[in-house]
């Protein structure tokens, strides 16, 4: 039997599964989340003189997105098929869908309406689960394929976008 991190994986059916290295993709997501925290976290500081007048649902929705973010980095280049890559990757399947809720009580920025990003919000509490199903199944091509979607699209691209267009996190950073 062939192992790869430290993980035996049998060839089936004449096909060797992908090893459960970090992929060269997985690093650059990774290391986007990193990225993105940190200008999160300078943005925040920067932005000191007005943290009172933001809402608790705002602070929250920050505070889920960082833990999201913190924690990206870990299941993407940690080993594993082991307990602490199932316990931090249902942590970060429950930050999300935290995140993703409550987005939809953030409308500010579209004049008390949903916006596009709202779209981002929906496919993530759908496919959340879905990451965390395909875990628990085993099915690992799926739950790979799940994962790396939700971090490129519901938390980089996403995370991205909360920056230009005068948004808040973007006013304090470029401050």
């Amino acid at each position: 039997m062939k192992t790869t991190a430290g993980i035996a994986r049998p060839i089936r059916n004449g096909v060797r599964p992908r090893p459960l290295s970090p992929t060269t993709f997985e690093r650059v997501l990774a290391y986007g989340s990193i990225l993105l925290l940190c200008a999160v976290l300078v943005a925040i500081v920067r932005g000191h003189s007005d943290w009172n007048r933001v809402s608790v649902l705002v602070w929250l929705h920050i505070a889920t997105i960082g833990l999201s973010l913190a924690l990206t980095p870990l299941l993407l280049l940690g080993r594993r098929g082991v307990r602490r890559h199932r316990v931090l990757g249902y942590v970060w399947v429950a930050s999300m869908c935290a995140t993703a809720l409550l987005s939809f009580g953030i409308r500010s920025g579209n004049r008390g309406g949903l916006s596009a990003i709202h779209i981002l919000s929906a496919i993530t509490l759908t496919q959340a689960p879905v990451l965390a199903w395909h875990a628990h199944l085993h099915r690992v091509d799926a739950h790979r394929y799940t994962a790396l979607s939700l971090v490129a699209g519901a938390l980089l691209v996403a995370g991205f976008f909360t920056f230009p267009f005068g948004r808040m996190l973007g006013r304090w950073l470029l401050a």
